[in-house]
């Protein structure tokens, strides 16, 4: 089935588009993510049972506490459902499986998926897998107009493909950091520490960013002492021992981690 395109309407009443990923992406994403969880599981138990033969090589698997089997049954749960939340809150709507094939979960309105919504689109697997093999959710993905399952639905999440920025011809800041050779890399910030940063802090980078080489030194100073005041005890960043020049580019580099996710081509 084709992708189709989808319209978002933002809380700021901005209009998005995005491709709603199709049965097939989504697919495809979820064999690579139940590959991974199947090879861990297996691990898992392989190792669970190799440690109670290395007590008693003679053990008979009769015998086996039901309490450990029990606790290996929920352990195992948690594993297979705390994958798909964790990664899906703390790598912005991404699995390894999504990552992979360039889709990504995020809100009916535009913005990051949080925490709650994970938890209750993936605690609806259950049922989406009904009767087997996910059955459920494959037609429902596939007769929706917006490609969603149930846990889709109830969340109120919706899945489409990455996409970046639109290209225009280089900015005079993107030159700046060009020359500075800046990478995104740079500057080492947890997810849960970047998610501190929301759409005021995005707007004030984003200015700064725009405006900071054309001022003049003292006013250029200033602004990267009150942005760095309002934004580093946010995620987690020491000020201490650092040049103006080192403390523009740390800003910078959080300029650049946050226009993956804030901008957007309209």
């Amino acid at each position: 089935m084709l992708e189709e395109k989808v319209e978002v309407k933002t809380p700021e009443y901005v209009s998005l588009k995005f491709e709603a990923a199709g049965l097939g992406s989504r697919a495809a994403a979820l064999i690579i993510d139940q590959t991974i969880l199947f090879g861990v599981s297996l691990l898992l138990l392989a190792l669970t049972f190799l440690g109670i033969w290395g007590f008693d090589m003679y053990l008979d698997l009769a015998f086996v506490s039901p309490y450990l089997l029990f606790g290996l049954l929920i352990v195992l749960f948690i594993l297979n459902w705390g994958y798909f939340v964790v990664l899906e809150y703390f790598w912005t709507g991404k699995t390894i499986g999504k990552k992979i094939l360039g889709i990504h979960v995020m809100q009916d309105n535009g913005h990051r998926v949080t925490l709650l919504s994970s938890v209750i689109r993936n605690l609806l697997r259950l049922i989406d897998s009904l009767p087997t093999s996910y059955v459920l959710g494959m037609i429902l993905v596939y007769a929706h107009p917006k490609h969603k399952r149930l846990g889709d639905i109830v969340a109120g999440t919706i899945v489409v493909h990455e996409r970046r920025a639109k290209k225009t011809r280089m900015s005079r800041h993107d030159k700046e950091i060009r020359r500075r050779n800046l990478k995104i890399d740079d500057v080492t910030i947890e997810e849960w520490e970047l998610k501190q940063l929301g759409e005021k802090e995005w707007t004030l980078l984003k200015g700064y960013a725009e405006r900071f080489t054309n001022l003049p030194l003292s006013k250029r100073n200033e602004l990267t002492k009150k942005l760095v005041e309002i934004l580093f005890p946010k995620v987690g960043l020491s000020k201490e021992k650092k040049t103006y020049e080192q403390l523009e580019n740390m800003l910078l580099v959080i300029y650049l981690k946050l226009r993956e996710d804030w901008e957007y081509e309209l």
